[in-house]
């Protein structure tokens, strides 16, 4: 196991990366951060190099951290060899198996490896899946195309954004606690601290009212994925989520990162909206392991 904490080297490993597309892009995003200032303290783990068969991204070492928060005790992973990336998680001085964590990647073999290694460290694991996305050129999202799909009764962008009650704008960190109460995988304190800190430190956009109240928004996370894509019910239909998400993938991809995203296969109206905005489905899932030790099982950490 080594830790590259070389800057050359981890230069080379975000281009190196970039030959393993779309398998690579979790850990890829992963790296461009570190590279670009290392805002979430993450450090990169390969079983060797420069020939690597398997990378891991981690929460620095060094840093205290919260043995019960998954959200920030976060791990990326891509493989060219599954033995190497096995072996890669059993050494114990690569996971801190003491906590709950999470683990993600695009490659199936992560599933079965975690709960391999897992069960002979007496961790319980539990599997979410989603299709992965990406904005290849979102620069086809044009305001025609916006018109093109909007429903009756509906405006354009156009005059959202002549509308003087209407605000795009970056997240702020007071938004924190609502996108805490919205979001899926939130509800509780530990959320609301990371997605604090994801506005913080990441590429976010809103749609605001008069009040400076969001209405709509997305973000991005310590991966570089736009994630928590949102539109109170009250403001539906109204094509603000189609601006937030098209204006955060432009502002990515002009600061050179790849636009991605995921979503549930079953989130249908989320599903369609990707869809007439031309974005590409990757043939590779998206995969994230909750990882918890038995013995912290019965505390309330979610």
């Amino acid at each position: 196991m080594l830790v590259l904490n070389c800057s050359i080297k981890l230069q080379m490993l975000e281009k190196m990366l970039m030959w393993s597309f779309p398998e690579s892009l979790k850990v890829y995003g992963a790296v461009m951060n570190i590279n670009r200032g290392n805002p979430f303290r993450k450090e990169v783990v390969v079983d060797s190099w420069p020939n690597f068969k398997a990378v891991i991204t981690r929460p620095q070492r060094e840093n205290g951290m919260d043995d019960l928060d998954h959200y920030t005790n976060a791990y990326a992973v891509f493989y060219k060899e599954l033995q190497a990336y096995k072996e890669l998680l059993e050494n114990t001085n690569t996971i801190n198996w003491g906590q709950i964590f999470q683990i993600q990647g695009l490659q199936d073999g992560i599933r079965e490896v975690s709960r391999t290694v897992a069960l002979s460290k007496k961790v319980d694991v539990k599997t979410s899946s989603f299709w992965m996305v990406i904005h290849s050129d979102p620069d086809t999202l044009c305001l025609e195309n916006i018109r093109n799909n909007f429903l009756p009764n509906t405006f354009t962008v156009l005059f959202l954004r002549m509308d003087p009650n209407l605000t795009v704008a970056n997240l702020d960190i007071s938004h924190a606690s609502l996108l805490n109460e919205t979001w899926s995988r939130g509800g509780n304190p530990r959320c609301q601290q990371y997605l604090a800190n994801l506005i913080c430190c990441f590429p976010s956009v809103c749609v605001l009212d008069d009040k400076g109240c969001p209405l709509s928004w997305g973000l991005t996370d310590q991966f570089a994925t736009m994630i928590h894509g949102y539109t109170l019910p009250e403001h539906r239909r109204k094509g603000y989520s189609r601006l937030v998400a098209t204006t955060l993938a432009k502002k990515l991809h002009s600061q050179g990162f790849p636009a991605q995203g995921n979503v549930i296969e079953t989130n249908m109206p989320s599903v369609a909206l990707l869809k007439s905005m031309n974005a590409q489905f990757l043939p590779c899932s998206f995969f994230r392991m909750i990882h918890t030790p038995f013995h912290l099982l019965a505390k309330p950490h979610l």
